[in-house]
């Protein structure tokens, strides 16, 4: 019964976005495949998996639709409160792992974890926003965000919606990837917090509340126009010094994400299988302990000495298997409480 109540497709649409997400920060194709010392395949498939985030993003938006509109405020807390909780476990665990086990080995514990924290301690408020790792980012954003949606719908400001998410994004980009063309000032990092994640979450709340559908043609036009603007600026962006893997949003981004939704809406019975349904309700759990399995297999493979496409591949497909194995064991252990949602 419960996987009849869910859309397979976009079940099947989490998997490979968590697979993309993988990928992406194993950092593949970044050491061979080189153009004059430039690994361009490796840049252009770093801003290919940037489908990811915004796509999970417009799905929280579509999803917590129903219930946000209804109940705005109860909402807002019911939603927040298990992600807040499972930053801060998650944070905490992030902050007290050793990323490189030769200097542990060398300098012992705290030499290694010192200079993380006093890394750290550099930008105090881009850390909260980020937590004990990078890709933490996510789950502050993802409250913020749905919090904007809430309150607007608490206060009867829905129209404010799009206006709101939009003034935030244009911020978010010129101090962001076009800060060097603008100069504006942001007080931390601008792919944190609210500036992406509310526009993304508004598209995908406002898909919903106005039942949008497009055809699959016209989705793959879209996610096709989406890439071409995405990469055309991260390209023309480098013209002024701004490296070509850098950008987690641009323009053109928005688009991508609208494009692939409504691609796999439009296919309802893509994937409709049971382990599509089994993985998927884990995605957040693998999501949040992926990471912790990349520097494991970092480490491994640079004990190894493994290098190139054998690196890549242990790195991207081990951290994919030990994190889901992870989460899979976790979760029939009481720590699944403390640990995930």
């Amino acid at each position: 019964m419960e996987n009849s109540q869910k859309i397979a497709s976009l079940e099947l649409g989490r998997l490979i976005a968590m697979f993309a997400i993988i990928a992406l920060h194993s950092q593949v194709f970044m050491t061979y495949l080189l153009m004059d010392d430039i690994p361009v395949f490796g840049y252009a498939f770093n801003q290919f998996t940037r489908f990811a985030v915004p796509f999970f993003f417009i799905l929280s938006g579509y999803f917590i639709q129903p219930k946000l509109t209804a109940s705005p405020l109860k909402t807002i807390q019911s939603y927040s409160a298990p992600l807040l909780k499972i930053w801060l476990v998650w944070s905490a665990l992030c902050l007290v792992m050793p990323f490189n086990w030769k200097k542990v080995a060398e300098s012992g514990y705290l030499a290694e974890r010192t200079g993380y924290w006093n890394w750290l301690t550099q930008n105090p408020l881009n850390a909260i926003m980020e937590g004990g790792m990078v890709h933490l980012w996510f789950i502050p954003a993802l409250i913020i965000a749905v919090s904007i949606i809430g309150l607007l719908v608490h206060f009867n400001k829905t129209t404010w919606l799009i206006p709101v998410a939009v003034i935030l994004y244009l911020y978010g980009l010129a101090g962001g990837s076009y800060q060097t063309l603008t100069e504006i000032w942001t007080p931390f990092f601008t792919r944190n917090g609210p500036f992406f994640s509310t526009l993304m979450l508004v598209i995908g709340f406002e898909l919903r509340r106005r039942a949008i559908t497009l055809s699959s043609t016209k989705a793959i036009i879209l996610l096709v126009l989406g890439f071409i603007i995405h990469f055309s600026e991260a390209y023309w962006l480098t013209k002024f010094d701004v490296p070509f893997n850098l950008h987690d949003f641009l323009i053109g981004t928005p688009l991508i994400g609208i494009g692939l939704f409504f691609l796999l809406l439009s296919k309802p019975n893509l994937g409709n299988r049971p382990i599509t349904f089994t993985l998927s309700k884990h995605v957040l759990g693998i999501y949040v302990c992926h990471l912790l399995f990349v520097v494991v297999f970092l480490n491994i493979t640079a004990m190894m000495g493994t290098t190139l496409a054998m690196r890549d591949f242990i790195i991207v497909f081990g951290t994919a298997g030990a994190s889901t194995l992870f989460v899979l064991a976790m979760n029939k252990t009481p720590l699944q409480r403390i640990l995930f949602r």
